[in-house]
């Protein structure tokens, strides 16, 4: 017999067996029960988390000839005809390579007519947001007003991608990350299934690993039984899973925080000489600075033994919130040049001398620190009141930076004469400043630390722009990107100011430059300081 992956041989076969995701199987049951089954469903949430698993179960109960309390007997013939996936009246379609449309033509024209078996002819789409312009629109009409013998779940990552046209005619169904308990209950279930020994530790990493999906927890586990047949160690799950050595990234974190450039260089030469990839490490040494900086915050850690946490903590006693800001900030953006450099080992190297050396200009500065500052805030107030040409009233926003050896600081003020209609007014920016605040307090430290230092633009009623001054960096890209944080935002928007608000992500680094002949006179060139004006 073929061998079958453990995500599929223990798929839960009722709603009662999902984890994580009570608010909607407890849903779904009572409609079937109240026999009040929508035509349309939508079902949104990451990968892993129980869209499909959901949307079967759902395919089998509507059509089940003894359901009990709004579950599926998987007893019946219909039942088993569904899960060998031999009944024709279920179809399950994957739109990333069906998105055509004739792909959707040909279910358009199957709808008309009645199940060969079951009561419900049932069609479960996948992917759904890669279907193209086309084959939405012929999907519409038929998704308003099916026949009665017809239902339709679907499914997607990516919920913003649909028209507002099909969203407004499904049931959504919002899938959340699975916490990580009940992550570890439901792999138990597993082991147990499978005959697997492995200790509790093991199972935490493994959850935590996951990141609250739980088909990347089954994944993890089985390779990890695949490599050892015994008992299953947390030291196992970590070399299995390919995450380095924590003695190299201590070792170059220990040394950036320290500004100690010979220790860093020692740590990168031994991650070389181990043959590591060096984008890989610098992505760990990146999450591990975050790490320090939510232990700082959160005194509370996840992934690490009591050991590792010990050393965390005293990296974290060395440093403030904002250094630490700073470091991965920094970080991000050399992993950025290295993605696109041809000498990825030279790149590494002198970001990481960059990293050492850099120091955070704050009023706690040491002397050299305090006269930097003050040689800036003696040009602000100079170019605040200057006159750029006749009759100019445009704001200007300012980027000063001085250079002094290897290191280097960039302050970015913004001042604005006469805001447009599209800039917010000063009430905007306080809520904004209060919901990225709630984030913190809420203990949501990626979604905190990637918004701090932004600033609103409001397009419209509906479009909030959230502009990033000293650029936008992928690290930061990721975590904005992700739908969960997306909707958590979306939520605390919500809270704050009553409004559906939608986000877009605008790098402030990349506004346009004045031509040379556009670019006005200016008298600060005297300063002695390099000035790079930017409308």
């Amino acid at each position: 017999m073929a061998y079958t992956a453990l995500y599929r041989n223990f798929r839960p076969l009722k709603f009662s067996d999902m984890v994580g995701q009570e608010h909607i199987t407890r849903t779904l049951r009572n409609q079937v029960m109240s026999n009040r089954v929508g035509h349309a469903y939508l079902f949104n949430g990451g990968r892993g988390t129980g869209k499909t698993t959901s949307a079967k179960i759902l395919a089998r109960v509507v059509n089940c000839l003894n359901p009990q309390d709004g579950e599926p007997c998987n007893e019946c013939e219909i039942c088993k005809e569904i899960l060998e996936g031999s009944l024709t009246d279920v179809v399950e379609m994957d739109a990333a390579s069906n998105n055509s449309v004739e792909d959707i033509r040909s279910i358009r024209d199957e709808v008309n007519f009645l199940p060969t078996k079951a009561k419900y002819r049932v069609y479960i789409i996948d992917e759904v947001h890669m279907l193209s312009t086309g084959a939405f629109n012929a999907l519409l009409k038929t998704l308003e007003e099916p026949p009665e013998h017809v239902k339709f779940i679907l499914a997607t990552t990516e919920p913003q991608k649909l028209p507002t046209t099909i969203l407004s005619r499904c049931q959504r169904f919002d899938f959340k990350k699975i916490p990580e308990p009940d992550i570890i209950k439901r792999l138990n279930v597993i082991c147990e299934g499978a005959d697997i020994k492995i200790d509790d530790e093991a199972l935490k990493i493994i959850a935590v690993l996951s990141e609250g999906h739980m088909r990347d927890a089954i994944s993890i586990l089985e390779r990890c039984s695949q490599e050892n047949s015994e008992n299953i160690t947390i030291e196992e799950v970590k070399e299995l899973v390919g995450l380095p050595s924590l003695e190299y990234i201590n070792k170059l974190a220990r040394g950036i925080l320290e500004k100690d450039t010979i220790k860093s260089l020692q740590a990168i030469d031994d991650v070389i000489n181990d043959g590591k990839d060096l984008y890989n490490f610098l992505w760990e040494v990146i999450k591990y600075f975050k790490d320090i900086l939510v232990y700082k915050t959160t005194n509370s850690l996840a992934l690490y033994s009591a050991n590792e946490i010990e050393e965390i903590k005293r990296l974290a006693d060395i440093s403030d919130e904002q250094r630490l800001l700073d470091v991965i900030y920094q970080l991000s953006d050399l992993e950025n040049d290295i993605k696109w450099s041809s000498q990825k080992t030279i790149m590494f190297q002198t970001g990481i001398i960059k990293a050492c050396r850099n120091e955070v200009v704050s009023s706690s500065s040491n002397a050299g620190g305090t006269s930097l500052l003050r040689r800036l805030e003696e040009l602000e107030n100079k170019v605040a009141n200057m006159k750029f040409g006749p009759g100019s009233t445009i704001g200007m926003q300012e980027v000063a930076s001085t250079q002094s050896g290897a290191a280097r600081k960039e302050v970015v003020e913004e001042k604005r004469e006469n805001a447009s209609s599209s800039k917010p007014s000063g009430g905007t920016q306080e809520t904004w400043k209060r919901v990225i605040e709630t984030l913190k307090r809420n203990g949501r430290l990626r979604l905190y630390t990637s918004l701090i230092n932004t600033r609103i633009n409001v397009l419209n009623d509906l479009i909030w722009e959230v502009e990033f001054p000293n650029g936008l960096t992928s690290f930061n890209q990721k975590i904005l990107e992700d739908v969960n944080n997306q909707n958590e935002l979306k939520q605390e928007i919500f809270k704050a100011t009553g409004k559906e608000i939608h986000i877009k992500l605008k790098d402030g680094k990349l506004a346009s430059k004045p031509t040379a002949s556009q670019e006005p006179k200016s008298p600060i060139k005297d300063l002695g300081i390099d000035i790079n004006i930017i409308e």
